[in-house]
């Protein structure tokens, strides 16, 4: 589950910037808000966690991300708090969590049907009874990877003042008639290597996210033990399928709502 575009210090110090606070980030914190026991499934640098502290949650909040680099980042900014390397499948759960969220996108990275399937078991593992799990995945009826390529670049500044360009390009696309599978290359280019001379930061990562339909993503819950209790196609809590871009999706554990 790496987000591979910020396994490197050079470049999660930019993710923050790329990802300014938004709607998402808002609807996230008032769930994170009203949970006693929090996991936080890539986390991230741990803003999301961090800004629920800063709000006054008193309860555990756990972040966890694969990359090492983020961390770095996270416990940087919040030394205290409860940042762990690693997965789902990392860790034994049992119960911990009123709450489990996968934020900004996280859940896509999941590509594989088993990779996907353990690490829904382990959510409902993770879960206390009555409790939730939130994520959001891009609606592949929106086709949003129609619209990545090198004429769509964000720009942030880089950690010493430099402009940072990047970009991201479909390589191929897979999985069926609709496809489910986009690869990608995201290519960060930036800073200065001095006048005629290539640019002083070049990386270019590669990755796979999934874009599953309404119906087989509840297909995989139900698998896992856990059910739709709402969905909603946009932060605005607009319906799903009415032409908003995401499937945002509040489950829980069979038969308890």
């Amino acid at each position: 589950m790496v987000d591979h575009s910020f396994a490197d210090l050079s470049l999660a110090a930019l993710y923050d910037g790329l990802n300014p606070w938004g709607p998402g980030d808002d609807f996230y914190l008032d769930l994170v808000m009203a949970a006693g026991s929090v996991l936080d499934v890539g986390c991230g640098t741990g803003r999301l966690l961090r800004r629920a502290r800063a709000r006054g949650h008193r309860g555990r909040l756990l972040g966890l991300d694969p990359a090492a680099a983020m961390l770095v980042q996270a416990r940087r900014a919040a030394p205290d708090g409860e940042w762990a390397l690693g997965d789902l499948l990392t860790r034994l759960w049992d119960g911990e969590f009123e709450l489990v969220v996968m934020a900004g996108y996280t859940f896509q990275t999941l590509v594989g049907d088993e990779e996907l399937r353990a690490g829904l078991r382990a959510v409902r593992a993770a879960l206390a009874e009555g409790g939730r799990f939130v994520f959001e995945t891009r609606d592949p009826a929106a086709r949003a990877w129609e619209t990545w390529g090198p004429d769509r670049v964000r720009e942030v500044t880089g950690p010493d003042g430099t402009a940072v360009r990047v970009w991201r390009e479909v390589r191929e696309v897979r999985g069926g008639p609709g496809g489910d599978r986009v690869a990608f290359t995201e290519t960060f280019e930036g800073g200065s290597g001095g006048r005629d001379r290539a640019p002083a930061l070049t990386r270019v990562s590669r990755g796979t996210l999934r874009f599953l339909d309404n119906e087989r993503l509840g297909g995989f819950l139900a698998e896992a033990g856990l059910e739709v209790v709402e969905q909603y196609g946009d932060w605005g809590r607009g319906p799903v399928g009415a032409g908003g871009p995401e499937i945002i999706t509040i489950s829980a554990p069979l038969g308890v709502r």
